[in-house]
C-alpha cells in the first residue's frame, strides 16, 4: 500500500481534552462556535474544545495543538490516518484523534509540536501556509 501525501492545517489556537461522566449532559460552559467535539461512551464523556473554555474545576488535559486532515475522504479509502500517526509514533509524539463524517483531527502537545511537524514534513506530508 502506497503512504498518501496529504495537506494538514494547523488550527489555530489551544485544546483541552475534559472528561466528564457518561451520564452528563453538555455543561453550561459549553462553547456554541469554534471547533468542538463531544463524545459519549458507556464510561465518559469526552470534550474537545479551546482550553479557555474549560472552568479550572473539570478534569481535562490542556495545552493540545490540533491539525486538521484537509478532506473530505471517501469512505473507501484506507491508511489516511494512518499516514499521519505512524510518523508520529516513530518519533515519539503521542496523539488524541477525533474522526468525522468529512475528515480526521490529529491533536498532539504543545511542546511535542516543533517534533511533529518535522516528522510529518520528513514523510512528505504539507502544511496549510508552507
Amino acid at each position: 500500500m502506497t503512504t498518501p501525501s496529504l495537506t494538514l492545517l494547523l488550527v489555530p489556537g489551544r485544546y483541552a481534552v475534559a472528561q466528564l461522566p457518561a451520564d452528563a449532559p453538555l455543561p453550561p460552559w459549553w462553547p456554541t462556535t469554534g471547533m468542538r467535539h463531544a463524545g459519549w461512551t458507556d464510561d465518559e464523556l469526552s470534550l474537545v474544545c479551546e482550553e479557555t473554555q474549560v472552568p479550572g474545576d473539570v478534569r481535562c488535559q490542556r495545552g493540545w495543538r490540533m491539525f486538521k486532515l484537509q478532506g473530505p475522504f471517501d469512505f473507501a479509502l484506507t491508511g489516511i490516518l494512518k499516514a499521519v500517526l505512524d510518523p508520529l509514533a516513530a518519533t515519539g509524539v503521542g496523539i488524541f484523534a477525533i474522526s468525522t463524517f468529512d475528515t480526521d483531527y490529529v491533536l498532539v502537545q504543545e511542546p511535542q509540536l516543533e517534533t511533529a511537524l518535522q516528522a510529518l514534513r520528513g514523510h512528505g506530508h504539507r502544511l496549510s501556509g508552507d
